[in-house]
């Protein structure tokens, strides 16, 4: 690998970035424009993020993650590379969760979605795991103990374009705020860290259903 290899395959990224950008903002306009997920006053989408992938992130990336036998190419990087425009759901506790799910699964019914690959619901929690597997999701387990449901949409079936849906309650995005400063974009070398994080974890889980069940007790 050359830097004239890697000015290539990031120069591909920036030739269609304002395609990626068009469709993130349609993707913010359907959740923040969606009227039963933002009601005044009680709102199910507390807040939304969005993002285009750092071109210098993304340099690092290919870098880091470069594999001789199969390079990434300027042809092939929008298939290998899935999160370079993002959005990310925050809302207050999980049981809010199939509401939203509810919206992304109708827009890929109504074929103004099509999924990239089947969404992956992050969670150690077992209960939280068998919420979302009712749901319809695979449910997966990460050594750092991550958190957070993902989709990756397309406009088109056979668009290259595509975004990264991550929806998350806000003790989950507490977590990931964390997480990225210490991890993000080269992960810590320090144990202590790794195990705090994973504690930090185990405590936000404990914080989602414990929002859980405080308004499943209003809500009586």
């Amino acid at each position: 690998m050359d830097k004239e290899t890697v000015d290539k395959i990031v120069q591909s990224y920036m030739d269609e970035k304002h395609l990626f950008e068009c469709f993130m903002n349609a993707v913010v306009d359907i959740f923040k424009l969606e009227p039963g997920l933002n009601q005044y006053g009680n709102p199910i989408i507390y807040t939304i993020k969005s993002r285009l992938k750092d071109v210098e992130h993304l340099r690092d990336k290919i870098e880091r993650k470069w594999n001789d036998e199969d390079p990434l190419t300027p042809q092939n990087l929008f298939e290998r590379v899935t999160d370079l425009s993002g959005v990310r759901v925050l809302h207050l506790y999980q049981d809010q969760f199939s509401q939203i799910h509810d919206l992304i699964q109708k827009q890929v019914d109504n074929g103004d979605w099509f999924l990239r690959e089947n969404p992956v619901a992050y969670s150690w929690d077992p209960e939280s795991s068998n919420y979302f597997k009712g749901l319809g999701l695979e449910s997966k387990v990460k050594d750092s103990y991550y958190t957070s449901i993902h989709y990756v949409i397309k406009p088109k079936s056979d668009s290259n374009i595509c975004c990264e849906i991550q929806i998350r309650t806000l003790f989950e995005e507490i977590w990931g705020e964390i997480d990225h400063t210490i991890n993000y974009p080269h992960p810590t070398e320090k144990i202590a860290c790794k195990e705090q994080l994973r504690v930090l974890s185990k405590l936000v889980s404990t914080g989602t259903r414990l929002a859980d069940s405080i308004f499943r007790t209003h809500n009586e």
